[in-house]
């Protein structure tokens, strides 16, 4: 069974430092420091970030004072407030979102780069989550999935005559 990790730093709760996650993050308390994270990043409306975000998808609905880099879309909701720079992919921005700073698009393959020079380390994503193959049928039983084809011997055309042996 497949489950979705996220890790979560609640409201009320001020986090110093950096955190490094696989998975998804949800920040609603305040952060200080530097987030790499390798699934979504999320925040709700009383979030306060310190530092930058590395991830590879963010909806920011709280406050930033940082830059962002996201491999594919960063999605700034109303009412959210971002002082920094934006190195982003895709770039998705509801009416009543403030943003200052500057915002720089991703070519393919750039967002690799930039977040290794940033990290230290190479950002690699999790490969997804494929379910597992079926069981193979018990010895003797057709397999579900491929047809079963008539023997060559056994196979004729319509109106043919069995070759004589």
């Amino acid at each position: 069974m497949e489950t979705n990790e996220t890790s979560r730093i609640s409201e009320g709760t001020i986090f110093k430092g950096e955190i490094s996650t696989p998975g998804d993050l949800r920040i609603d308390g305040t952060f200080d420091g530097q987030v790499y994270a390798k699934g979504r990043v999320s925040t709700g409306s009383k979030a306060i970030i310190n530092g930058n975000v590395v991830g590879a998808n963010v909806e920011l609905s709280g406050t930033m004072k940082g830059n962002f880099y996201v491999k594919d879309t960063l999605s700034l909701r109303a009412g959210c407030e971002i002082t920094g720079d934006l190195h982003v992919k895709r770039l998705q921005v509801e009416l009543d979102a403030k943003f200052n700073g500057n915002c720089r698009m991703l070519a393919e393959g750039e967002f690799d780069r930039l977040a290794a020079e940033i990290s230290g380390k190479p950002f690699v994503q999790a490969a997804p989550k494929v379910a597992a193959a079926p069981a193979a049928p018990a010895a003797g039983q057709p397999h579900p999935v491929a047809p079963q084809q008539p023997a060559a011997s056994a196979f004729r055309p319509a109106g043919a005559r069995p070759q004589a042996k």
